[in-house]
């Protein structure tokens, strides 16, 4: 199996420890990890903007910097979304469609691909609410929606389950937008500042002490609205806690 990590720019960025992270999670899981030097963005802020043409230099860099891999995988449901179901200002060469449908967000492969649910490795003494953005919910189905009658479940739920000592709080209203959005949070920062601001306490009030997620852009929102307001809450990636952080 050829593995391919595909680390989102912002996580380049500001916080290279969730792409080590990701690294070192999948190689503790017997994988042969490649990192493709070449990679930058994959094109989600363009097109996310309306400037899908734009784009099109990000999505031919990508499309050939992660040709021939079995599996691309990525710690951002967001990113993860783009290169599926967006990555359309491009040819759609035989080549291009098999990176995009070989694009899998990090909880997604570990759950489904890998099968994977022991974390031996890990423990996580401290009580967690949980922050499934609107791309891994409404996009990559990775938990259940309150606006659908159906089974319960959430994916990342199960892979944290088996970490030792990590106790889950609940907000009242778990599956709400935080506000993010990528440039919505520049075109609307009035409603966004307020939409993290009733996230964070909805999970503080829980009594959350850690917010953990898949998307590192959702919880950068949260964590400024958050300290803006002094609630004294930390904000981690899912990868870290199953690699095996402790704090």
């Amino acid at each position: 199996m050829k593995v391919a990590l595909f680390v989102p720019c912002f996580i380049d960025a500001f916080y290279p420890e969730v792409g080590i992270a990701s690294l070192e999670l999948l190689e503790r899981l017997g994988l042969d990890v490649s990192y493709p030097s070449t990679q930058t963005c994959c094109g989600q802020p363009m097109a996310n903007n309306g400037s899908e043409a734009d784009a099109a230099g990000c999505e031919a860099l990508f499309a050939n910097s992660f040709a021939g891999y079995d599996y691309i995988v990525g710690p951002s449901a967001s990113c993860v979304h783009h290169v599926r179901a967006h990555m359309t200002a491009i040819e759609q060469t035989e080549s291009v469609q098999q990176v995009r449908s070989r694009t899998y967000e990090l909880v997604e492969f570990l759950h489904d691909v890998l099968g994977v649910r022991e974390f031996p490795w890990a423990e996580f003494p401290h009580r967690v609410g949980l922050h499934n953005s609107c791309s891994a919910l409404r996009h990559l189905h990775e938990a259940s929606i309150s606006e659908v009658d159906g089974p319960v479940f959430s994916k990342p739920l199960a892979l944290l389950s088996n970490v030792r000592g990590i106790e889950f709080v609940k907000p009242l209203r778990p599956d709400e937008c935080c506000g993010f959005g990528g440039t919505f949070s520049v075109g609307e920062e009035a409603v966004s500042v307020r939409m993290g601001q009733d996230k964070v306490r909805d999970h503080g009030n829980a009594g959350a002490q850690y917010i953990v997620s898949g998307d590192m852009s959702c919880l950068m929102h949260q964590k400024g609205c958050a300290d803006r307001a002094g609630l004294g809450m930390r904000f981690i990636h899912i990868a870290q806690i199953l690699n095996g952080a402790r704090e």
